[in-house]
């Protein structure tokens, strides 16, 4: 083995070794060659589970998905050139979806930059401000004093990945050829020690604490609850909040307060169609507003928070980013949710007039009673289908009109369900890749509903689908059927422009990449199809012909009769 091929190939397993000794469990592969001293630094290592992904930007999003599952960090493995170029789209939904992910892309020696070496570009920052940290290694040493150094600057890489913000970090790696060793390979000796970083509670301070209780004491107001890592004990905590203050929750379904064993006799799902309601929200402006997590999903909520001009809007963060687009919030407090929460309890504010939290109730209760009798679009019956069936598990969903689907008719219930989606950027990429990472991940059950467009923007990334239990709920509309609400759809290119049918026939897909596939066109038919499809210890696909301007009228229909106007 020359020298340079068993320093290269050591460097590799000492800066895996080390990150493995920080707390990352899997790495997701693509091909390539120079990244080959890295590929063989994560097969060979014995507390590793590796992922080969061949598609760069489905290893991505793939990557994506495994670290949602657990919020560890990920590392992802590639080739020098425009290979790590396919991982932007989820780098840039790690670091708005605050997902750790750990970037090694391989690169040329410095002799080979900037002179017209074939597959070679400047890597360096290549991810800009998309990542925590960007580091470039320099080239492979086997000194004791470099090994050591290497160790500090994996452990620091995991820990920047994870707090204060966490997100993606990129370490550049240059080597040298030959790449490959010619003798025998040397073997992973005794394991780095672990390396663990501990983080704080962010605790709110008591004066700041007091203020707010004062504020918030005994008058008429709403808490709103957006996506968020929240603690295990975040629902209790806002639970007793909600029941202190007697105040309506408004929870968006990536909140995951909708589904548990937690007291949900405050939690609202069903805003969306009675704040459609001029009437009632005419009637019903708080005089402030306590949110938590990230914006809601529903535009119709979005839009009456927009009009609470005259209230006080507070706002808990403590990640130190500022997800604030109405331009309303007045105190932001850093701490954590569920620390807020108790400490707000604790403080005793008088709780809100009777008539506030039960005029909200009756709504609630009304709106649910008519999405029961009215008529309604094919796909409120796959999502009452979905949580109905899929009770004690996860589902992920697709931007665009799946998670609006969610928000309108996943109404709650006793039994846990876990939602999760990439809310970050909100693209239609990479839905199918991270899917299967969050299966992959889970080791249990997954449920996908998606889109036509979505599924078709990533079926490269279907070839993972091997071996895991995942569902894949396609509904195919035809298009960008969300373009149907908004302006768009009154344009004479409409058609060509925006929607853009691909009218492809996705049952070649399924037989391609070894799905079972089943094609439903009503709801029926769609509960015994993924009544099957769960049953099945394998990937699936169930597509659901959706009528466009059947589905658009449904919509219309259901929403004039909920909203009471």
């Amino acid at each position: 083995m020359s020298d340079i091929a068993a320093a290269n190939l050591r460097w590799a397993m000492a800066l895996v070794d080390r990150l493995v000794a920080s707390g990352v469990q899997h790495a997701v592969i693509s091909p390539g060659s120079r990244s080959t001293p890295l590929t063989l630094a994560c097969l060979r290592h014995p507390h590793l589970r590796t992922w080969i992904q061949v598609d760069e930007r489905s290893a991505g999003f793939f990557a994506l998905g495994l670290s949602k599952a657990d919020r560890r960090p990920v590392v992802l493995i590639c080739t020098s050139g425009s290979a790590p170029a396919n991982w932007f789209p989820a780098v840039i939904e790690a670091n708005h979806g605050l997902t750790p992910l750990i970037l090694l892309t391989a690169d040329r020696p410095p002799e080979l930059r900037d002179c017209g070496a074939n597959q070679t570009i400047d890597q360096v920052k290549l991810f800009g401000g998309q990542v925590r940290a960007s580091h470039e290694l320099p080239l492979a040493e086997t000194t004791v004093a470099a090994l050591q150094n290497l160790g500090w600057l994996a452990a620091r890489a995991v820990d920047q990945s994870c707090w204060p913000l966490p997100g993606p970090v990129h370490i550049n790696v240059p080597l040298r050829e030959p790449l490959v060793p010619s003798g025998a390979l040397p073997e992973y000796e005794v394991a780095a020690k672990p390396k663990t970083v501990s983080y704080p509670a962010m605790l709110p301070p008591a004066d700041e604490i007091s203020r707010w209780a004062t504020e918030l004491s005994g008058r008429p107001g709403l808490i709103v609850c957006g996506e968020s890592e929240y603690s295990d004990g975040f629902p209790a905590a806002l639970a007793q909040l909600a029941l202190q203050l007697a105040c309506p929750v408004l929870a968006d379904p990536l909140s995951n307060l909708r589904f548990g064993v937690h007291d949900r006799s405050h939690i609202f799902s069903r805003y969306d169609a009675f704040l459609r309601c001029t009437g009632f929200a005419g009637t019903h402006s708080p005089e402030w507003v306590l949110r938590f997590g990230t914006m809601p999903v529903s535009r119709q909520l979005q839009n009456t928070l927009a009009a609470c001009t005259g209230a006080t809007h507070f706002l808990v963060e403590a990640y130190g980013r500022w997800p604030d687009p109405l331009h309303l919030t007045t105190r932001l407090l850093r701490a954590d949710a569920d620390a807020v929460c108790a400490a707000l309890v604790a403080a005793q504010p008088f709780p809100a007039p009777v008539a506030w939290l039960e005029d909200f109730a009756a709504e609630e209760q009304r709106a649910a009673g008519l999405a029961q009798t009215s008529v309604k679009p094919i796909e409120a019956k796959v999502v009452e289908s979905l949580i109905h069936q899929l009770a004690g598990g996860c589902l992920f969903s697709g931007n665009s009109m799946a998670i609006r689907d969610l928000d309108n008719f996943a109404s709650g219930g006793e039994a846990s369900l876990r939602i999760i989606g990439n809310r970050g950027a909100s693209g239609i990429d990479g839905n199918v890749s991270t899917a299967l990472g969050l299966c992959a991940a889970l080791g249990k059950p997954v449920v996908a509903l998606l889109g036509d467009l979505a599924f078709y923007h990533d079926m490269n990334g279907l070839l993972a689908a091997r071996g895991l239990n995942i569902t894949f709920v396609v509904l195919n509309n035809g298009g960008g059927g969300i373009f149907s609400y908004l302006p768009q759809a009154g344009l004479e290119e409409f058609e060509r422009g925006w929607l853009t049918p691909t009218d492809l026939d996705f049952s070649h897909a399924a037989r391609m990449y070894g799905l079972d596939y089943q094609k439903v066109k009503c709801s029926d038919d769609f509960d015994a199809a993924l009544a099957a499809a769960l049953e099945h210890a394998g990937p699936d696909l169930i597509e659901v012909t959706v009528d466009r301007e059947v589905s658009v009228a449904g919509h219309m229909t259901y929403w004039a009769a909920v909203s009471g106007d």
